[in-house]
């Protein structure tokens, strides 16, 4: 108990000490990013370094006067105590102004309580859980929630007239998530959930699950799986039951159609219907210019998630610097966030002031042939889309 003492209070010695450093050079701006950059989840590291650096090489590394530093933290994957570390290491050793990135709820809720200790702005760029911002009222999210997604999914489906569904998830923390907040706001609008299965996060063998849906005769079947191998797999055995649109309805948060994804799946990905925060198809002037200048930077690679994530996150940064004209304090910095909105290649956002979550635009997209190639097509879009522990009705 001493030693944990003694611990906790060196910590707070350490970190008030960083604060008043003289090392917080009045001519820098240093950003520390927390991310998996090795391991099992270094492709979302990656996509969302490149979503940093495509917006910094664009708007350069100079704001409000200060020289833009950033300092790479490999967390190597999910581990809330790694990530606690290298916060307190960017706080005491490297004397960060702000703690961002972030592709992993772990990595997120294992800072949080240095961001708040030391006072620094934090941004979450991807971890959607939704009691991240509720960690430290430091926190400011410009990614999305899961829940944010699948609830006005699942009033959505329910608004066209769908009554019966079926759910099928991946047996893990984003799969729970999104299960409950589709089913929430689906009953809400009357529909009824006629049956709900967790599939193993690896390697499933989806058939038994596909003939309990058969079985239950839905109307949709709502799934949501990791990317990888499964879209493809659930695909063939939805079709080998004869589980397809039209006549059954496929639904999905919009990894389930994803470029690697929908390649993958083949014919078997006409028609799906799927809900996200971004769509890289989206004919906007300012989407159009975000992909052509991503796939310069990554030699052809398309933008996602992470990647949409890391690029306002760094918005967020750099127009919170100019509002405070440097002062790269967290007070300073967290005071202008709240509330700040702006144009995004996603479409507009807005950072609540009550919450410091993200309040965006939900797209739901129909696969669908353009040009004889398959793509998500913009059927329908939910405006002003708030987390539903975060104010959503």
């Amino acid at each position: 108990m001493l030693k944990k003492t003694a611990a906790a209070l060196a910590l707070g010695f350490s970190l008030a000490a960083a604060l008043s450093s003289t090392a917080l050079a009045e001519g820098t701006v240093k950003i520390g990013l927390i991310m998996p950059y090795s391991g099992p989840f270094a492709d979302a590291g990656a996509q969302m370094q490149a979503g940093i650096d495509l917006y910094v090489k664009e708007h350069g590394d100079e704001v409000a006067g200060k020289k833009i530093v950033l300092i790479k933290k490999d967390t190597g994957g999910p581990n809330p105590d790694v990530a606690k570390r290298l916060a307190q290491e960017l706080v005491v050793r490297d004397h960060v102004d702000v703690l961002a990135g972030f592709a992993l709820t772990p990595e997120a809720l294992g800072a949080a309580p240095v961001a708040t200790e030391a006072k620094k702005l934090m941004v979450d760029m991807n971890a959607a859980t939704s009691i991240i911002t509720e960690k430290s009222p430091y926190i400011v999210r410009t990614s999305v929630t899961i829940p944010q997604i699948n609830y006005a999914f699942g009033k959505w489906a329910a608004d066209q007239g769908i009554k019966h569904a079926y759910t099928l998830v991946a047996d893990y923390g984003p799969g729970h998530d999104a299960e409950s907040s589709f089913a929430k706001g689906f009953k809400e609008k009357g529909g009824e959930i006629v049956g709900a299965d967790h599939s193993p996060v690896a390697n499933p063998d989806f058939s038994a699950y596909v003939q309990r849906i058969k079985d239950a005769k839905p109307e949709a079947v709502y799934i949501f799986i990791p990317g990888g191998s499964q879209p493809a797999a659930i695909g063939k055995a939805l079709a080998d039951k004869g589980l397809t649109p039209p006549n059954t309805k496929l639904l999905g948060q919009g990894e389930l159609t994803m470029p690697d994804a929908m390649e993958s799946l083949g014919k078997n990905a006409d028609g799906i219907i799927t809900a996200f925060h971004y769509t890289l198809e989206r004919k906007d002037p300012l989407n159009q210019k975000f992909v052509a200048g991503y796939k310069n930077l990554t030699k052809g690679r398309e933008p996602d998630l992470f990647s949409i994530g890391g690029y306002d996150g760094m918005h967020l940064i750099y127009a919170a610097l100019k509002k405070t004209k440097g002062d790269a304090s967290g007070d300073a910095l967290i005071k202008v966030a709240k509330g700040m909105s702006w144009e995004s290649p996603r479409g507009p956002i807005t950072i609540d002031p009550e919450t410091r979550d993200i309040v965006q635009n939900v797209y739901i997209r129909k696969v669908e042939k353009v040009d004889g190639k398959l793509q998500n097509v913009i059927i329908d879009t939910i405006k002003d889309v708030k987390d539903p522990l975060h104010g959503a009705k």
